[in-house]
């Protein structure tokens, strides 16, 4: 079973990096290159991307996204900003900035390990 956080944070990469190596997506991820291969696995099984030889160096692959893989990322995005709106109604404008210091509070502590 593949997180789904690495397989759109994966997604989200080769959507801004096209032909990304799963090294280098796995360092973009901030994951191994073990837990890359299976989230790479499992996104061409769904036939989200495609892998192909590099056109210089053959031993390497490039991952790119397929029709499926960009329209699934798109669709991701609307859902994201429909919550963000809601999100965004619920709250004042004051307790919105109130929330984000808290959160930045969280991102800090987690940080520090």
């Amino acid at each position: 079973m593949t997180s789904s956080k690495s397989t759109d944070a994966a997604l989200f990469a080769l959507a801004d990096n096209p032909g990304l190596p799963g090294a280098a997506l796995a360092r973009t991820c901030l994951v191994t290159p073990q837990a890359m291969a299976a989230v790479l696995k499992h996104l061409e099984e769904r036939g989200l991307v495609v892998r192909t030889a590099h056109p210089w160096h053959r031993k390497m692959l490039e991952t790119r996204l397929t029709e499926a893989g960009r329209e699934t990322l798109r669709l991701a995005d609307e859902q994201a900003v429909r919550i963000e709106r809601r999100l965004a109604e619920e709250f004042a404008p004051e307790e919105r900035d109130a929330l984000r210091a808290l959160l930045a509070r969280c991102v800090t502590a987690i940080a520090r390990d």
